[in-house]
């Protein structure tokens, strides 16, 4: 039996033999290693080695392909099907019965073998298998619908006032079918700007990634993102430049998925790509004996979840649902949310009321999960004849958000990765008490954009630092403790352009804001020691 996070409560039960056996074939080296190196444009494009320049990331062995001979040597080998290719694992995903996939480890290039199916391998290995949990309700259309609270939740909509809408970043959508974006006026905008940058389906081998009605799934996750109707919805990133990857075979559960979407990481890597969205989750397969186990969803054992890791660490971005598996037996948040390197996605309803249908975290995760949350629970989306409706899941979630923090990270460009998630983190609603339904709660995109700006001071005077009234309309006044003897406070406007500059002292703490236009305001207060940060509001 399998689920699927995107399929809407659909089981369905396979009885048959598993005489063909999947396996990672890794491979002992690389070709043109150093001169690959030496030259990055040979491997990447000058997006790619831009950001990685940008954010200090190294060009290594892992970005070198995979050497081409290797591979027709195991095309050509009986019994074999190469199934996909990893370049930062240096492996190759094969197909084949159990005799014949273990007659390659006397070819010399190969280094090891590990079996999808746990039981076959000799050495226990770490490197197991998939499932995707799964969304609830039917899609319903309406006459109109209004994407407005999902954006709002978040402040979203904020950075858009701010003309932070997405521009100059690169997303790719890793997913099932994307039928009808080429043709849908809900993307038109979208392909008017020429934002789709291209597409590949893993699964079929083919460019051809409008082609796969069998699931609509990715058309609804790039909707939340991208999608534009005039007066009746726009996407959280509607200006962004997308790629579409079809990773997904949605009639079969198998490991293999797993490996299209390593392939799928290592393309958007070499393509430039700021930040990744998923909407899958792998536990469980067609062929139990491929199953993970809830002890394996440890952030650093599913093939799909090293992979991930990997690709954090190569400065992506990654936003992941956390899965629908709360209801169920499963529960906890599977690969690759499991991931540290993943900013993994709850659901919460329109009221942020956590969504039961949500994965939850575990003690099994390194790291806190789900990291936060957004609207999962009745998320609108554009279905593939441009008709306005709702559907649940952490699928929506993920992607709501993803759009949000690709607005974020462009108003942001010299924040790495890492920095990025933490300021997401920070502005969430319970970040000082986080748990493992809403993990660190809803973000508060307006004030991780304060805090992107101004990094807060630690030191312990700071919590005796009061702004006061706020809003204002005419003045504001500064409370120092007494250790305080002068400050100096200066307001930024939100793109960080200073507007004024007031010096206090104990016994002159009073700034005039009333030639200040009406709006927010970012105000910073300076003195030994330390400093501390605020939003104001000019009435």
């Amino acid at each position: 039996m399998k689920n699927l996070i995107f399929l809407i409560f659909i089981f369905c039960f396979k009885f048959r033999g598993f005489s063909q056996q999947d396996a990672w074939v890794y491979l002992t080296g690389k070709q043109n290693v150093s001169e690959s190196i030496s030259n990055p444009i040979s491997i990447l494009t000058q997006k790619a080695i831009d950001r990685k320049n940008t954010h200090n990331i190294a060009i290594d062995f892992r970005d070198v392909p995979v050497n081409e001979n290797y591979i027709t040597q195991l095309k050509n080998a009986a019994g074999i099907t190469v199934m996909a290719k990893s370049k930062w694992f240096n492996a190759v995903h094969v197909r084949g019965s159990q005799m014949d996939i273990q007659a390659l480890s006397s070819l010399g290039f190969v280094a090891s073998i590990n079996f999808a199916d746990k039981s076959l391998n000799t050495v226990k290995t770490s490197y197991k298998n998939k499932t995707k949990s799964k969304l609830e309700n039917v899609f319903t259309a309406f006459n109109y619908g209004n994407a407005a609270n999902q954006i709002q939740m978040l402040k979203g909509n904020t950075l858009h006032l701010f003309n932070y809408t997405g521009a100059g970043m690169t997303v790719a959508v890793l997913d099932a079918g994307f039928p009808n974006v080429n043709t849908m006026s809900a993307f038109q905008r979208l392909r008017n700007g020429g934002k789709i940058l291209g597409g590949y389906d893993f699964v079929n081998r083919d460019d051809n990634v409008y082609a796969n009605v069998s699931s609509s799934h990715g058309t609804w996750v790039l909707s939340t993102m991208a999608g534009y109707i005039e007066n009746q919805y726009v996407g959280t990133a509607p200006d962004a430049s997308y790629y579409l990857f079809i990773t997904e075979d949605a009639p079969n559960e198998n490991p293999v998925e797993e490996s299209y979407w390593v392939e799928a990481a290592e393309r958007a890597d070499s393509l430039g790509v700021d930040v990744i969205n998923t909407s899958l989750g792998y536990t469980t397969f067609d062929n139990p004996n491929y199953n993970y186990s809830m002890n394996d969803m440890d952030g650093n054992t599913a093939f799909i979840t090293k992979g991930a890791n990997i690709a954090f660490e190569k400065g992506m971005l990654l936003i992941n649902s956390a899965g629908n598996s709360g209801n169920d037996s499963w529960q906890i948040v599977g690969a690759p949310a499991d991931a540290a390197g993943v900013l993994s996605i709850g659901a919460v309803d329109s009221y942020g009321i956590y969504a039961s249908f949500s994965s939850r975290g575990s003690s099994l995760q390194p790291t806190q999960k789900p990291d936060v949350v957004a609207q999962g629970l009745s998320s609108y989306v554009i279905g593939i004849n441009d008709a306005i409706g709702t559907l649940n899941g952490t699928s929506f979630s993920a992607p709501i958000l993803a759009g949000g923090v690709v607005c974020l990270w462009q108003a942001l460009p010299q924040k790495t990765n890492t920095e990025i998630m933490q300021i997401v983190r920070e502005s969430a609603s319970q970040y000082s008490n986080p748990d493992y339904y809403l993990g660190y709660g809803i973000p508060d995109l307006e004030f991780a954009l304060n805090l992107g700006f101004f990094s807060v001071s630690k030191s312990n005077e700071n919590e005796s630092i009061f702004l006061y009234p706020n809003p204002s309309r005419d003045k504001i006044f500064v409370k120092l403790p007494d250790s305080i003897e002068n400050s100096i406070l200066t307001i930024f406007d939100v793109l960080g352009k200073m507007i004024a500059t007031y010096n206090f002292s104990k016994g002159d703490n009073e700034a005039n804001i009333s030639s200040l236009s009406k709006g927010m305001y970012l105000a910073k207060i300076e003195y030994s020691g330390g400093y501390k940060s605020f939003k104001i509001i000019k009435e």
